[in-house]
Formats: structure tokens, C-alpha cells, sequence
């Protein structure tokens, strides 16, 4: 029996390491007590290596590492992933990024119960000071208070469902699920973001991508009521730090419970020098429990991508770049981005995609499909979505998938068509890849247009009437935001629609006001 050898390069629970040890077909290599220098002489022969924060899986790791398939990131994180460099050799990166899920959810029960009630600060009087003062600590209950939660994923809903049990008022905000997933759970659901930042606690659970960072700013801020609570076990930069800090210094914020920074090691962070804040050093997963699940599914994703039967949560590209033709990866990289950007012209949740290809790349329909999916899933779902868990995801989702081939195009070589059916409206874009890969969008919801999908994008259908180009540019150029194009397309209906790409980020009251003109009939933004 020829065996597969896996080489655990850090630190994992003793119940990982036994599921390699007992496995007959596998070469269970422990390399993580020797040096980062002796251990790119032991990883040559590695078919698949498990690691952690300890080891960086550099150019000099993966140049030694001649017969690597699969690496596991034994954690949520990959930071210290090369991730570039994995996908050049055909290396399959993956995380573990549920096994601490409970831990992250008792964590943020934690922050939002020593907020409330001031432990860690009542803690220290008696234990360090030696001061015995219980006037000094009235707190208040999370019993009827309303708890905003943003984000109604995996950690979400279970912070939801604890709050429950406290009596408390949920509320949660993710205009990429469908509403019945709150209610059916007895929590209020809600559309209006407002409706969040008017609660006693706030608390986010939202991965962390353009669309998350410094979701929570001077702006959110001044809506909440005074005296408001904020909890963040989830990604740093979520919160605006320094409007944070600004508004808990003042008691705008009167608490807030913060595990993970922009920056860490936080250690100087300002934060850290307020009263009104409970820290912890990125703890999330930091639980005896969590650590041996996060060991065993290592060890177990470790066996099966060595024999070839699965990739879990694979993060990079699973395909051999070499061994596709060059016109395809073109393709499949402006399928992803036209599935991304049609997916942000309407956020409620997708009901149906559907792919078409034209031409010869219709042999590689599947890989066109996946990499859609990914695409259309990951406005919502950011980094939690990869190229092998895709599908099942969407699945999850009650998400159904079409597609349909055309040997023969006319005017084009090649053109793939993607079409995402919301619960609001269905949405159409065709692209194509012109002489030296340039990628181009030539048809969106019937209008023919040529443009590069890139950029910072509004799109505006109206009535095709005299001013609305003029009225929309000084509308922009009045908030100092500077137009780099403008493509225009008239309809059959006496209607048009723009495409104006900006070099500013559209804001959400710009885009009212563009809304807001007479002549307009929808208006949606997007960044690809």
C-alpha cells in the first residue's frame, strides 16, 4: 500500500495527531518542534502539511516543499499563506474556519455581559486594589434590552438565539438571507439599517470585506441612541477605530466589548486606554473545545485531500493553471466578476443563476459555473466562500443553478452570460475577452455597451430625456466627485441606461439623490 505522507508542521491537539497516527494509508511526519530551517528539509517529501500562525508558508517553504498537493491552515486565519504562490503550484490552500464557531458565540455572551454589568473593572477593585465599594458597580440587565445583531450567519444566529434566552429583543440585519431564517427563530428581521443602530447593543458578525470595513463609523455612530453598547468578536476594522474611540471618550458609546483590532498585536492601541472598554487578545477560538475540533478536521481534511476525495474550504484556485489552455482562465476570471458585480446591483437574497457559454469555451461550462457562484456568493459571504465549497453553499441557501451551451456565436469567438434571479429582479450581464485578455461587459439587461469590468461603478436607468447627464454630473462634481467615464445606452422603450465610473466611493446618500431626479428609474452601485 503506497502511503500518503502528511507532515504537521505546528502545534495541534493530541486528538488530531492520534486520527493521523491510526490511519494505515498515511506517513504521519510531527515536525513541530524543530526549527523553521530544518523543517524545509523535512517538508520536501510532504504530500500534504497542516499548519498554524508559527510557520509561514513562503516562497522558501513551498520551494522546498517539490511534492506538495494540499495545505491546511489549521485556524481561521492565512495570513502567513502565500496564497499567489500555492495557486503557481497548483497547491490547494485550505482553513478550518467553523470549528470555533460556539467559542466565538460564548465569547461575544462574554464581552456583552461584562459590558453590562462592568466584571473585569469590579474585579480588579476587590482582587488588585483590595477595595470592597458596591456602590461603585451598578450595572444594568440585558433583560428587554434590544440587541442589534448585524450579520445572521453562523455565529450570528446563535447570538441571536442566546440573547433569546435572556429575554432580550432581537433584531437582526443580512440583506443577503432569507427573512425566514430570523423568524422562524421567533427574532425580528429587518432591511432598514436604521433599525439596528436605534438599539440598546449592537454586535457584528459579518466577514470582513469592502463592504464590512468601517461599516460602523462617525456617521452609524451619531444615529444610536446615547449610552449605546458595541460588540465586535468578529474581524478588526469592522468598526471605525477611531470613531470609537472619539465616541466612547465622549459617552456617546457608554461600553464596548472589542476582541479583534485592525492591527494586532493591539497592545498600543488608544483604545486600550479608556475606561469604558473590555478587551481581549483576539480569544475567539481560544477554547480547549474549539482546538480539538479545529485538530481533528485538519487531520481529517489532511487524509482526504492526500487521497484526492475532497478540498475542504479550499481557498485558492483548484485548478493546475498549466493544464488549462490559455484562452480559458481569462474567461473564468471575467465570469467571477461580472456574477460579483451583477450581484451588487441587487443585494436581496439570489434565488436562481443561471450560465450560459458561447462557443468553445463551453467545454469548461462547470469551471464557469463555480467560479459564478463564488462570485455572486461572495458580496455576501466575502473570504467564507471558495471555489470547492461554492456550490454547497448556495445550495444552502435554496439557490438553483442553470446552464445551457451554444456551440456558434455570431460577432463573438467566445461569450459567457450570467443570469442571478433575486427575490427583487433578475439581472442579465455578457462579457467577452477581446485580443490580449481584455476583458470586456457587452451587454447588461439589453443594453449593449464596451467596458472594462473594473472600477467604482453607479448605474442609472431612466427616461431618456434631455438633461439627465447634465444633472447627474453636477450633482457629483458639487460633491467634489470626479467622473472618469461615461457610457451611455439608449433602450427600445424610450428609455437608456448609464454606466459612470467614479474615482471616489459613492455613499449611500449620494446615491438618493441620484435616485431622487425626476427622470430616474432605478440606481444601483457597484466595485469591482
Amino acid at each position: 500500500m503506497s502511503k500518503h505522507t502528511i507532515v504537521v508542521c505546528d502545534h495541534i491537539h493530541e486528538d488530531g495527531l492520534n486520527i493521523l497516527q491510526n490511519t494505515e494509508d498515511v506517513n504521519y511526519v510531527y515536525a513541530a518542534d524543530i526549527d523553521k530551517v530544518a523543517l524545509l528539509d523535512v517538508i520536501k517529501d510532504a504530500d500534504v502539511a497542516i499548519t498554524r500562525s508559527s510557520t509561514d508558508v513562503d516562497e522558501k517553504f513551498l520551494t522546498a516543499a517539490t511534492n506538495l498537493k494540499a495545505i491546511i491552515r489549521a485556524g481561521v486565519g492565512y495570513d502567513n499563506v502565500d496564497m499567489e504562490g500555492c495557486s503557481k503550484r497548483g497547491i490547494i490552500a485550505m482553513n478550518v474556519p467553523t470549528a470555533n464557531t460556539i467559542a466565538a458565540v460564548e465569547l461575544t455572551m462574554a464581552h456583552m455581559l461584562s459590558c453590562m454589568r462592568k466584571f473585569p473593572y469590579a474585579h480588579n477593585q476587590l482582587k488588585n486594589d483590595r477595595i470592597w465599594k458596591r456602590e461603585d458597580w451598578y450595572g444594568n440587565e440585558l433583560y428587554g434590552k434590544k440587541l442589534g445583531i448585524i450579520g445572521f450567519g453562523n455565529i450570528g444566529h446563535r447570538v441571536g438565539l442566546r440573547a433569546k434566552s435572556f429575554e432580550m429583543d432581537v433584531v437582526a440585519y443580512d440583506p443577503y438571507i432569507p427573512s425566514t431564517k430570523a423568524t422562524d427563530l421567533g427574532i425580528s428581521y429587518t432591511t432598514n439599517f436604521d433599525d439596528i443602530l436605534s438599539c440598546d447593543i449592537i454586535t457584528i458578525h459579518t466577514p470582513k470585506n469592502k463592504e464590512t470595513i468601517d461599516m460602523i463609523g462617525e456617521e452609524e455612530i451619531a444615529k444610536m441612541k446615547d449610552g449605546v453598547i458595541l460588540i465586535n468578536c468578529a474581524r478588526g476594522g469592522l468598526y471605525n477605530e477611531d470613531a470609537l474611540y472619539n465616541n466612547l471618550k465622549s459617552g456617546k458609546i457608554a461600553m464596548a466589548g472589542i476582541d479583534v483590532f485592525k492591527k494586532e498585536p493591539a497592545t498600543d492601541n488608544k483604545l486600550l486606554d479608556l475606561p469604558n472598554i473590555t478587551v481581549t487578545a483576539h480569544l475567539g477560538a481560544n477554547t480547549k473545545e474549539s482546538q480539538k475540533k479545529i485538530a481533528v478536521q485538519a487531520a481529517e481534511n489532511a487524509i482526504e485531500s492526500a487521497r484526492g476525495i475532497s478540498y475542504p474550504n479550499a481557498l485558492n484556485l483548484p485548478i493546475d493553471e498549466t493544464k488549462i489552455p490559455s484562452f480559458v482562465k481569462p474567461y473564468i476570471e471575467l465570469t467571477q466578476k461580472i456574477a460579483f458585480l451583477s450581484a451588487q446591483l441587487d443585494k436581496s437574497p439570489i434565488r436562481s443563476i443561471s450560465v450560459c457559454a458561447q462557443g468553445d469555451i463551453t467545454e469548461y461550462l462547470d469551471s464557469l459555473t463555480t467560479f459564478a457562484t463564488v462570485g455572486a456568493l461572495s458580496v455576501a459571504a466575502g473570504d467564507e466562500v471558495n471555489y470547492v465549497n461554492a456550490k454547497f453553499l448556495a445550495e444552502e441557501k435554496g439557490i438553483t443553478f442553470d446552464t445551457s451551451e451554444i456551440k456558434h456565436t455570431v460577432g463573438y469567438s467566445n461569450k459567457v452570460t450570467i443570469k442571478i434571479t433575486t427575490e427583487k429582479r433578475v439581472n442579465v450581464i455578457s462579457g467577452t475577452v477581446f485580443d490580449d485578455n481584455v476583458q470586456r461587459i457587452v451587454d447588461l439587461d439589453g443594453f449593449d455597451f464596451d467596458i472594462e469590468p473594473k472600477g467604482k461603478m453607479i448605474m442609472m436607468r431612466n427616461n431618456d430625456v434631455p438633461g439627465v447627464i447634465g444633472t447627474v454630473g453636477k450633482l457629483l462634481g458639487d460633491r467634489g466627485i470626479n467622473i472618469s467615464d461615461f457610457r451611455l445606452a439608449r433602450g427600445k422603450n424610450n428609455d437608456a441606461l448609464a454606466i459612470i465610473l467614479v474615482d471616489d466611493t459613492i455613499k449611500s446618500d449620494t446615491l438618493k439623490e441620484i435616485s431622487d431626479i425626476e427622470a430616474a428609474i432605478a440606481v444601483s452601485y457597484a466595485e469591482i
